[in-house]
């Protein structure tokens, strides 16, 4: 069974960090884009970050300066660190991953249970 698990969210006053982590496992044999996306309560998902298999990363522009994407192919992991968070990065943040099984012939996007991101004023 291929699962993304996430953790590393929490609560946090503004202008603190946190550290979120995704580790993928499972049958995997390949793994290209990972990334991050957010949503809030009757809100679409919206793009955090995304990073790619050999390391090129995109970012939101609200989080631009403030948040970094980096992955350790080694561990099928991918993180986002957060830092200067404000109140309104509040919600729940997803990782995601394109992944190829072991004997697939493409890779299909799985995403993580979500983690709760609090930031109080």
């Amino acid at each position: 069974q291929l699962q993304l698990v996430e953790s590393g969210g929490g609560l946090v006053q503004a202008g603190g960090s946190l550290r979120l982590s995704c580790a993928a496992s499972g049958s995997i044999s390949s793994i290209n884009e990972m990334g991050w996306y957010r949503q809030a309560p009757g809100n679409q998902r919206e793009l955090v970050a995304i990073i790619s298999s050999d390391g090129r990363t995109n970012y939101a522009n609200s989080v631009k300066g403030r948040f970094t994407i980096s992955r350790d192919n080694a561990k099928n992991t991918v993180y986002l660190q957060m830092n200067s968070l404000k109140p309104e990065d509040t919600t729940v943040y997803y990782c995601n991953a394109y992944i190829r099984q072991i004997g697939g012939s493409y890779a299909s996007a799985y995403w993580g249970q979500g983690t709760q991101v609090t930031v109080s004023s």
